[in-house]
């Protein structure tokens, strides 16, 4: 890639991630400008990634002249895998946690007595980042 594509695709990341907080700030103090920033963020994201993509793909097909591009591309996989992996569980653990988190404490403020039972399900909630985590050290323990 060139210095000027690399330039380009900077540039085109950091306005769609400015654009939205921009018109969110700038917005209307209501309930739907939250859903007019999620989308317009989405947008330009999803857009940025198309260029992106059509950048890097364009070009003549190379054939692997040794063994060692092949590992580093299965490298590549695996990396991008455990990310995945924790990235993914994580984001899955914060909406159970907002959820269980929230119930929990509207449940203790009527009554106290039941700290420890709300507590447990909190932590299941956790517990689903953690097993994210411990899938992606054992694929990069396979690496």
């Amino acid at each position: 890639m060139t210095l000027l594509t690399k330039i380009t695709l900077t540039v085109a990341l950091l306005i769609s991630i400015a654009v939205p907080f921009g018109a969110f700030a700038a917005g209307e103090k209501t309930r739907g400008r939250y859903k007019t920033a999620l989308a317009v963020n989405t947008l330009l994201f999803m857009g940025t990634l198309a260029v992106a993509a059509g950048l890097m793909f364009t070009g003549n097909a190379v054939a692997a002249e040794t063994a060692g591009a092949a590992a580093n591309n299965a490298a590549g996989w695996g990396y991008l895998a455990a990310a995945l992996s924790t990235g993914m569980s994580c984001i899955g653990g914060g909406i159970a946690v907002s959820a269980a988190a929230s119930a929990a404490l509207g449940a203790i403020s009527e009554d106290g007595s039941i700290l420890g039972k709300s507590l447990i399900f909190v932590g299941l909630a956790e517990g689903v980042c953690l097993y994210g985590l411990i899938i992606s050290f054992m694929i990069l323990g396979k690496l």
